[in-house]
């Protein structure tokens, strides 16, 4: 019996003529912290969609725990306990931020969405809203829409609301793509304090290699959709194939061996 979390075997789409991701076989143990890098158009995106069924492969098997899910939806998949951000901010930006964060914990005691109750009636949830803004450092802002904060202001509430969900396994699509540099420190203590807590296997899309580097136990390289290479920080990072795929925009599979 696998030991994996999830676990993907020959996943390959196509799109058209263009192979997006390639014969793909991972393992994802749990409670660790795995970073996916490679060059762009590398297929990590797309990887990712698989994973969290807003795609069907063209071939191969996506498990958690393992259970074949690939024919499940999106929503099946969250009931499972898989998280997932986005590379764009996700968020109600008419709502205010405590109301962004708080639906997503009714969603998640299955309370629902109830516009003729007064959300003063679940006091554990508005408490536990405040926790995770709290948390997340939007304290200050939580009575405002969220359309009124910044870019990273925004992550870090797309953020929040992900930690919400409480999933088994978060996927993380370059959650600090657009920040500003000053705001980055901020997004890697939230994403060290998530994997401090060990409540859920992360797996994380960046291209901010100390971001990796600091919070990753393993490292996986794709180039062209395919597995390059995989390992600790250190060993992917002195990697000749992984420099030569970076600084060569490119490498063909037959350099992986």
């Amino acid at each position: 019996m696998s030991t994996a979390l999830i676990e993907t075997k020959h996943l390959t789409i196509n799109f058209g003529g263009h192979r997006a991701v390639d014969d793909l076989s991972l393992t994802i143990a749990p409670n660790t912290f795995t970073s996916i890098i490679g060059p762009n158009g590398a297929g990590k995106t797309t990887s990712f969609n698989l994973l969290s069924g807003l795609l069907r492969p063209s071939s191969g098997k996506i498990y958690f725990k393992g259970t074949d899910i690939t024919g499940l939806s999106p929503m099946q998949r969250v009931a499972l306990g898989i998280g997932r951000s986005f590379q764009l901010t996700n968020v109600f930006p008419t709502l205010t931020v405590h109301e962004n964060v708080r639906l997503v914990l009714q969603a998640r005691e299955r309370v629902g969405f109830r516009p003729l109750t007064s959300y003063l009636r679940f006091p554990q949830l508005i408490t536990e809203s405040e926790q995770i803004l709290d948390e997340v450092l939007l304290s200050s802002k939580s009575r405002l829409p969220a359309a009124r904060l910044s870019h990273g202001e925004q992550r870090k509430l797309e953020m929040a609301m992900v930690l919400a969900m409480r999933p088994e396994l978060l996927l993380l699509d370059e959650p600090t793509a657009g920040m500003a540099l000053e705001e980055v420190p901020v997004m890697l203590e939230l994403l060290s304090r998530a994997k401090a807590r060990g409540e859920s296997t992360i797996v994380l899309i960046e291209h901010k290699m100390d971001l990796v580097s600091k919070l990753s136990d393993r490292v996986l390289v794709l180039v062209n959709g395919a597995l390059l290479t995989e390992g600790t920080p250190d060993e992917v990072s002195k990697n000749p194939a992984v420099l030569k795929a970076y600084l060569g925009g490119g490498i063909r599979r037959e350099a992986t061996a």
